[in-house]
């Protein structure tokens, strides 16, 4: 017979949820810093084909 699960707690809810947004938010700021170097011409770790316009 199916028997319902225990209720998780309110503060390991919060846990997982902080958990989960600082690795979105880490993600973020990694591709934002990405983006910044390649914009000014400073990047070493990202190798790109520029389009030669005529």
């Amino acid at each position: 017979m199916a028997v319902p699960k225990k209720r998780t707690s309110r503060s390991k809810k919060k846990i997982r949820n902080r958990v989960w947004t600082m690795k979105s938010l880490k993600k973020a700021s990694k591709s934002f810093s990405l983006a910044q170097s390649i914009l000014s011409g400073r990047s070493r770790s990202f190798y790109y084909v520029a389009e030669k316009k005529f």
